[in-house]
């Protein structure tokens, strides 16, 4: 599109980034009334769609097809198998599949908005806009949604010198290498760990910490658990001394329980996190402050250190996930436009890690309630006391509450179960609305669903669940 739509060359709103948070800045300004001009430099759709969720999680979706096969056997009088026969078909069809979203979600919606204008290029700040391809564009107020990269920064000697995967390059490969050394423990490292694990790859997963560090302890534990037993090699609480690259691929250098020892494998998977985009934009020359992670600091009202300039998703550092990006942005463009008077709230935010089972949680944690000045109670609960988890005949999991030990007000939960994924929503309502322990364990949950698990372990609180009847009654 052309910037027709532009009132005398000036634009209410420019947005830098034509991902996520972009697209929901500009639609959001386009349904108030504004002249938007949408700026993308690359392909458009951000990373959600063509690099992060959408094909990691089909492929994760997949891997976890051929273990639901080999784990027929927990029924008695079932067997079943099921192996990788064309890995490179797979791959295409996952890339169809992000090729089909992205025309969907993204190039087919601009057409749709007669107030956004796309335009393609580097986007640079200057006096009073945006430089795109060396033209001028004057703004009244501005966005920037550029989003992130990966891998971050890693501090191992030697690693610029290993040809190593990304998260992005490693749902490329077209063939299964024999085995991987996946370096980082969090969501990304554990959902790939697994992926390839079950698609028949030999995979050795290490971290520094233990896995998942900002979950609760006993889900890190437990998730720990469930890897190894699926043959996965999981080590943590190590130091990395050096990575090098060798004949038949790379080797690690470990330090762990005050001895050193060598990890090698065919290939190595960085998943240490995203870094924020933020180069080449200008900011510093325009003013614009960043925090310690490299991010743009913004308030709480998604502005920067300049007037009139707000930033929103990925690029600012923080809740790296796609729907707050959207969420934020909509906020900027809706400050931007009509004063500054919405505030950007996580405190009911949901997050999800997407292993077999899966991990989700919101709010606080024990620890960093009891960081907050709370007086914490908890309840925790195994799938064990689950019914829904009984008849699946699949009890890997707990759940655990945090809850005000002065109010019985809940301060947060966590899920770990095959289905947590769809559960954690109920303990957003449960937080944004305020409720206790007690009031949650009155609530009226169908039978036989994992969600129910949130009621017996907010009966937890007060009763030994193992003595309730069916129906958590």
């Amino acid at each position: 599109m052309s910037d027709c739509c532009a009132l005398n060359g000036r634009y209410d709103l420019v947005v830098i980034g034509a991902g996520s948070a972009g697209f929901s800045a500009a639609i959001t300004a386009a349904e108030l009334g504004a002249n938007v001009a949408l700026i993308g430099h690359g392909t458009i759709g951000g990373t959600c769609v063509n690099v992060g969720c959408v094909p990691s999680k089909t492929m994760i979706r997949a891997a976890q097809a051929l273990h639901g096969a080999r784990a027929a056997h927990r029924f008695p009088g079932l067997a079943g198998e099921a192996n990788v026969v064309d890995w490179a078909r797979l791959i295409g069809a996952k890339d169809e599949l992000v090729t089909a979203l992205r025309q969907k979600k993204y190039v087919d919606l601009l057409p749709e908005y007669n107030g956004v204008a796309y335009l393609e290029g580097p986007a640079r700040l200057n006096g009073q806009g945006v430089i795109v391809n060396g033209d001028a564009i004057t703004a009244g107020k501005i966005i920037i949604a550029t989003g992130s990269s990966s891998p971050a920064q890693l501090d191992i000697p030697g690693v610029a010198d290993v040809p190593y995967l990304t998260s992005t390059t490693a749902l490329e490969l077209r063939e299964l290498p024999r085995s991987l050394l996946v370096i980082g423990g969090g969501y990304i490292g554990c959902e790939l760990a697994q992926m390839f694990a079950r698609a028949g790859v030999e995979v050795t997963l290490v971290t520094r910490r233990r896995l998942l560090p900002e979950s609760e302890p006993e889900i890190s534990e437990a998730l720990t658990g469930y890897l190894r037993y699926e043959g996965i090699n999981v080590r943590t609480g190590l130091a990395y001394r050096d990575i090098e690259r060798t004949d038949r691929g790379v080797e690690l250098t470990i330090a762990a329980e005050g001895a050193e020892e060598v990890i090698a494998a065919e290939q190595v998977l960085l998943t240490t996190g995203r870094s924020p985009n933020t180069d080449d934009l200008g900011l510093i020359e325009a003013g614009i402050r960043l925090s310690d992670n490299g991010g743009i600091a913004v308030d709480e009202r998604m502005r920067t250190s300049k007037p009139g300039v707000y930033a929103a998703g990925d690029v600012t550092g923080r809740d790296q996930f796609v729907y707050m990006a959207a969420y934020g942005a909509r906020l900027a463009a809706q400050n931007a436009l009509n004063g500054d008077s919405l505030v950007y709230d996580n405190a009911a935010m949901p997050w999800v890690t997407f292993t077999d089972p899966q991990v989700a949680g919101v709010g606080l944690t024990e620890e960093a309630a009891r960081a907050a000045g709370f007086e914490t109670r908890t309840s925790l609960v195994s799938l064990e006391q689950v019914p829904r988890a009984l008849a699946a005949r699949d009890a890997r999991g707990l759940i655990k509450l945090v809850a005000d030990a002065r109010t019985d007000r809940l301060l947060g939960g966590q899920i770990l179960a095959p289905e947590g994924a769809d559960s954690i929503q109920t303990m957003v309502l449960a937080l944004k609305h305020g409720m206790t322990a007690k009031a949650l364990g009155e609530t009226i949950f169908p039978y036989l669903t994992t969600v129910e698990g949130l009621k017996l372990a907010a009966q937890g609180f007060g009763k030994d669940v193992a003595k309730l009847s069916c129906c958590a009654g």
